[in-house]
């Protein structure tokens, strides 16, 4: 029960396998076809080994874990993140996230969040923040 978030709790993961479909959709949602993002050789040209995904996905795929963690019993106050590196073709980019702080008000709890995107093999690709807020029940 979140009433019972302790510092130190880890978030369940949400992960996703990255790639043009996956980017496309996307794209298609937000208008962002954009040739680095949908072209390997404009990948290669821009300094990376292929066509990369959207920063904005990964934070999107940071607020979908809040989302599910919170399952409608809190509010996403804000996300922040950082874009260190390439979300690639063919990576499973996993939004994780643990508890640093909870602080009780008036009227329930805040939370504050370390949260991050990562890949498969561990490597930090977008490093955060978040912080919530779970009311009292």
């Amino acid at each position: 029960m979140l009433q019972d978030v302790k510092v130190g709790h880890e978030v369940p993961r949400f992960e996703r396998r990255s790639g043009f479909e996956t980017w496309n959709r996307y794209a298609a949602v937000n208008d962002e076809f954009v040739p680095i993002h949908m072209d390997d050789a404009a990948g290669r040209a821009a300094g990376y080994p292929g066509a990369f995904g959207m920063g904005n996905l990964q934070w999107a795929y940071l607020h979908n874990m809040l989302r599910d963690w919170l399952d409608d019993e809190g509010v996403i106050r804000s996300v922040a993140c950082q874009f260190r590196n390439p979300n690639l073709q063919g990576q499973v980019v996993s939004a994780c996230g643990v508890v640093e702080t909870v602080t009780p008000t008036g009227d329930g709890t805040a939370v504050t969040l370390r949260v991050w995107t990562e890949d498969q093999d561990g490597t930090v690709l977008a490093p955060g923040s978040a912080e919530v807020w779970i009311p009292q029940i």
